[in-house]
């Protein structure tokens, strides 16, 4: 029981983590015209900067959701229904 409610949370944090880089990797493509005439000597298809930005914030966003759902997991459903 645990371990599907940890599933159920990473679950939703991933689609929201896939959609979220899916609209920040099309926007950066799409913004890499403009920052062309505002940077002189350097080179915007900078791939590898891309990918470490990505990797970066899809891990915080992962560790973000994981660590509340790790707490939820010690809870018992039951005492958090008593509660409410």
């Amino acid at each position: 029981m645990p371990v599907s409610i940890l599933r159920l949370v990473l679950r939703e944090v991933a689609t929201v983590l896939f959609v979220g880089v899916a609209a920040g990797l099309c926007l950066a493509l799409a913004a890499v015209r403009v920052l062309e005439s505002l940077l002189f000597g350097m080179s915007t298809r900078d791939s590898v900067t891309l990918v470490a930005a990505t990797l970066l914030l899809a891990v915080a966003a992962l560790a973000a959701g994981y660590l509340p759902a790790r707490r939820a997991m010690r809870i018992d459903p039951m005492d958090a229904l008593r509660y409410e």
